[in-house]
């Protein structure tokens, strides 16, 4: 259990409702932001002074009744709940470090894949490998040392962010921050994990500004639009499969068959990685 953790996150959660997101009159006098801690305990069926207590990093563990109804009145998405029960230590949590190593069937089907780019990152966003039109698409990943291969290292950190011509870095960003914690609470002993956070903390003002809203739930990024030097614009579907036994995902990019993306990309496919490094 980690209170102080836990204590921040409920805070947060707490600050952003208002009261007429789950049914309460504002009042006239209302001075904080969001509920009132109170409030959140009425509608969570507990004393006030236990909820105190949690928020303050001084309670015991909640069990699961509790924290089921603390979700409740703080309208917390799945994804939330799920993340308040590891920081609670209700849910399985992984003691040992994050893995990097790629099972030898998912490099095979990297490289069977039609005209889709592919690669797989680890739950600190490292790019463990990629296929040839991933590395044609975007850079050869395979040539690079692992801590130039960490797209979160990239997001926040590279002082030229245009090299790489995404069109959505806002969202990735915030999509990078999101899930971070949420490794964080899975891996608290992984030295590797909590470097790297504390290191974007560090190095990044929007990273810590965004660190600090203690969102967990980011939005799906189902299209991305690259600006290629040498075939130009793409705009390709975006899908990311979760391989859960190795906490990895699987991301792939594709087009719409005819598209005139579909075509840039078979050209990419054709042309290889090796015209655009050498």
């Amino acid at each position: 259990m980690d209170k102080q953790q836990l204590g921040a996150f409920l805070r947060s959660r707490r600050e952003r409702l208002k009261p007429e997101d789950v049914g309460l009159s504002a009042g006239p006098r209302r001075r904080t932001a969001g509920l009132r801690r109170e409030e959140v305990a009425v509608l969570a069926h507990i004393s006030t002074e236990y909820y105190i207590r949690l928020e303050q990093g001084r309670a015991p563990r909640p069990s699961a009744e509790v924290l089921a109804g603390i979700s409740g009145a703080l309208r917390l998405t799945g994804a939330e709940s799920d993340h308040l029960h590891v920081l609670a230590g209700t849910a399985p949590s992984r003691n040992g470090r994050h893995r990097r190593d790629v099972r030898p069937s998912i490099l095979a089907l990297l490289e069977r894949l039609p005209r889709t780019a592919g690669f797989v990152t680890s739950a600190t966003f490292e790019v463990l490998a990629c296929n040839d039109l991933a590395a044609a698409l975007m850079e050869d990943f395979r040539e690079l040392a692992p801590q130039e291969r960490n797209l979160a290292r990239r997001a926040f950190l590279d002082p030229r962010p245009e090299l790489y011509g995404v069109s959505d870095a806002t969202e990735f960003r915030h999509h990078v921050v999101m899930q971070l914690r949420s490794t964080l609470a899975r891996y608290p002993a992984d030295p590797a994990v909590a470097g790297l956070v504390d290191e974007l903390r560090e190095g990044s003002a929007e990273f810590a500004r965004l660190w600090e809203r203690h969102d967990v739930q980011a939005a799906a990024m189902l299209t991305k639009t690259f600006r290629h030097p040498v075939v130009g614009e793409i705009t390709v579907d975006c899908d990311s499969l979760a391989l859960t036994d190795s906490d990895q995902h699987l991301v792939l990019y594709s087009a719409p068959p005819g598209s005139r993306d579909a075509e840039a990309l078979a050209l990419l496919d054709v042309l290889g990685a090796q015209t655009f490094t050498s």
